[in-house]
């Protein structure tokens, strides 16, 4: 069984900048491919960013709307997914949820992804 649990969300003021971190824990971390979703109320859960990391290359997916401000990494050492965000905007407000597949492409449909965390906050302030 697979577990993830997200952190680092909070109050941020515009133009700042947060780091969240996603904890993996269960199968072989590295067969995973890692993503960040968001939703905030009334809307759909909307893609992030995605990526899949193996020893010879890194294929990403990254939204256009957080394209430039937002990276995914990772640390195999630690088991952890990070998702850094520069640049935050109020339209950035959202509950981050960090999702896993295992393998293959860094796809942007959530339904593709069988694990979940439970999600963090974050909100951005004019």
């Amino acid at each position: 069984q697979v577990q993830l649990v997200e952190s680092g969300g909070g109050l941020v003021q515009a133009g700042g900048s947060l780091r969240l971190s996603c904890a993996v824990s269960g199968r072989t971390f590295k067969y995973y491919t890692m993503g960040w979703f968001r939703q905030s109320p009334g809307k759909e859960r909307e893609f992030v960013a995605a990526a899949t990391w193996t020893p010879s290359v890194t294929n990403e997916n990254v939204a256009d709307s957080v394209k430039d401000r937002f990276t995914i990494s990772r640390d195999n050492a630690k088991n952890m997914v990070y998702l850094q965000m520069n640049s935050l905007k109020p339209e950035d407000t959202a509950v981050y949820y960090c999702a896993a597949k295992d393998g293959g492409r860094p796809l942007p449909d959530h339904d593709r992804y069988a694990y979940w965390g439970q999600g963090t906050q974050v909100t951005v302030s004019s």
